[in-house]
């Protein structure tokens, strides 16, 4: 029984009246069919204390020098509150005069060599300088009606495959103006190494001569080079297509990370990071992307058909630096990067499969699980990110009823099942000015926005992109911050917050804190020919 109370929550069901039997020993009778769904756990019914632990281990690596600060305070407290302005200067003028010449300058020199130590061991600050976000041509653009003609077109799929997939794709969140490649009509095979190829060359180029274009950065200074894709692997790799194009520099540092799912963009970042941490001096750019045509699934499982409605095309391409005179031209200063991994759970890490299906097909596999298991490594990985970023009156309050819950919540009454207080959640909107969570789904958006608690303000930006631009990997978080700029909603100080999860199971933040105001560009921005339409109610 009570394993059934805990499961409840991640069920909602629906009763659908299918009406009258026609025959049978029901004939005459009305009939009805229930459907159950899979939801994202609610994060208040468990937090587990070992993450809020990880979360402060993080704090105190990244910021240890901040708890001398309290004490300082409180032996200058004690050694200065009892004194008047008169005694106090007199004091001083005392340590003064009973010290000669050189046990100052000892002195001045230790404060000196412990000021030093503090700036060079501190980590080089991180600047985003710009960012691209590819544009198809409109006309790779389709409407959802035209996205399953396309798709009867090819004669790869029967009819209740048809009907599967405009189910999925009415109920998707997807607007009239989403991009996918020709060939997806074509009744040849798309998942070619020419078609992938093709297809990179051209959402990968696009986003880097826009990048290059509004950063006025040359491809020669650039020093690392990262790509995310994660299905479309070729030899030589799609960071070397990139260096040939552009002729890039032979002590560039290229890195080509595959197999990764939604959630590679920010691995890429956190990858880009370290690197920039040991090379000074130094321009990284982060390519990142997911081809659709090479990911087109032309079988019958209907578990490896729903890639197939969301997929869209789409890149990004992000230049930072290191550099501490870039601070007065960059965008964002990165401050927090938390990843989370549940490969270690066989669910988890087949959550999301490639493999061939009965027909030797090779496609994604979607597990049912998938809501619950995202909910799980979601609730990880902001339970990790609270403590680096809730101001700490958030923090005290949740820390405490959680340590209430665990020492005093256990008891039960009676023979029904233990009692458990519900912990304090808390408001993540007080750490964060801006959102910008992977736009997968509508159903995902929507449970997202009821764990967290999210307004509609929130939520505008992916609910924005993925009905403009459809599930575009890892690359969407991008798409959604074009969108802040676009309606110029980013202020001098302002904290965004960037959410992905992916195959694996994957789920990582990164937290960014803009330097500048943020204008409205005239040009190089994939929301400029659309913005008067959002938001939009229906999404």
């Amino acid at each position: 029984m009570s394993n059934m109370a805990g499961e409840q929550h991640l069920l909602s069901t629906e009763i659908v009246n299918r009406g009258i039997e026609s025959s049978g020993p029901d004939a005459g009778s009305l009939t009805f069919s229930v459907r159950v769904r899979r939801r994202l756990p609610d994060f208040v019914q468990s937090v587990n204390l070992k993450y809020v632990k990880l979360g402060y281990h993080y704090l105190i690596n990244h910021g240890i020098y901040l708890a001398t600060i309290p004490l300082l305070v409180l032996v200058f407290s004690a050694e200065v509150g009892s004194l008047s302005r008169e005694e106090l200067w007199r004091k001083i003028w005392d340590s003064t005069t009973r010290y000669d010449l050189a046990t100052v300058l000892a002195f001045l020199g230790v404060f000196v060599f412990t000021l030093s130590v503090y700036f060079m061991s501190r980590p080089r600050p991180i600047y985003l300088l710009d960012f691209a976000c590819f544009k198809p041509d409109d006309e790779l653009k389709v409407t959802k009606d035209q996205f399953i003609e396309h798709a009867r077109k090819s004669g790869k799929f029967e009819e209740p495959s048809l009907e599967f997939m405009k189910r999925i794709v009415d109920s998707s969140g997807m607007g009239d103006e989403t991009y996918v490649p020709r060939s997806i009509a074509a009744p040849e095979n798309t998942a070619t190494m020419k078609e992938g190829r093709d297809e990179a060359s051209t959402v990968m180029f696009g986003a880097l001569d826009e990048l290059f274009e509004k950063s006025r950065i040359r491809p020669k200074d650039v020093g690392i080079l990262v790509v995310n894709c994660s299905i479309f692997n070729p030899t030589p790799s799609l960071s070397a297509m990139i260096i040939n194009h552009y002729k890039m520099r032979g002590n560039i540092l290229s890195f080509n990370l595959g197999g990764m799912g939604c959630s590679a963009g920010i691995i890429g970042l956190d990858l880009a990071r370290d690197m920039l941490q040991a090379n000074p001096n130094n321009y990284a750019v982060v390519v990142s992307t997911e081809m659709v045509a090479y990911n087109w699934y032309p079988g019958k499982e209907r578990s490896m058909l729903i890639p197939n409605c969301f997929f869209r095309m789409g890149c990004s391409a992000v230049l930072l630096s290191n550099r501490r005179r870039d601070y007065r031209r960059a965008k964002y200063r990165l401050e927090h990067i938390v990843r989370t991994h549940k490969g270690a759970d066989d669910r988890s890490f087949r959550s999301v499969y490639q493999e061939e299906d009965s027909q030797k097909f090779k496609g994604l596999r979607i597990s049912k699980d998938l809501a619950e298991i995202g909910g799980d490594a979601l609730k990880t990985n902001i339970t990790t990110l609270g403590p680096l970023v809730l101001p700490f009156s958030e923090q005290l309050i949740f820390f405490a009823t959680l340590i209430w819950r665990h020492m005093f919540g256990g008891g039960s009454k009676g023979d029904q099942a233990p009692t458990h207080p519900k912990p304090y959640i808390p408001d993540y909107k007080l750490a964060f000015e801006h959102f910008c969570v992977h736009a997968a789904s509508k159903t995902v958006l929507n449970e997202l926005q009821r764990n967290l608690e999210l307004s509609e303000k929130n939520m505008e930006p992916s609910r924005a992109t993925l009905h403009r631009f459809g599930n575009i990997s890892s690359s969407s978080i991008w798409y959604e911050l074009a969108y802040l700029e676009a309606k110029e909603k980013v202020k001098r100080g302002d904290r965004i917050w960037q959410l992905t999860f992916g195959s694996g199971f994957k789920c990582n933040s990164a937290v960014w804190k803009s330097v500048r105001r943020v204008k409205r560009p005239s040009r190089n921005n994939p929301w400029l020919d659309c913005l008067e339409r959002y938001p939009q109610q229906e999404i």
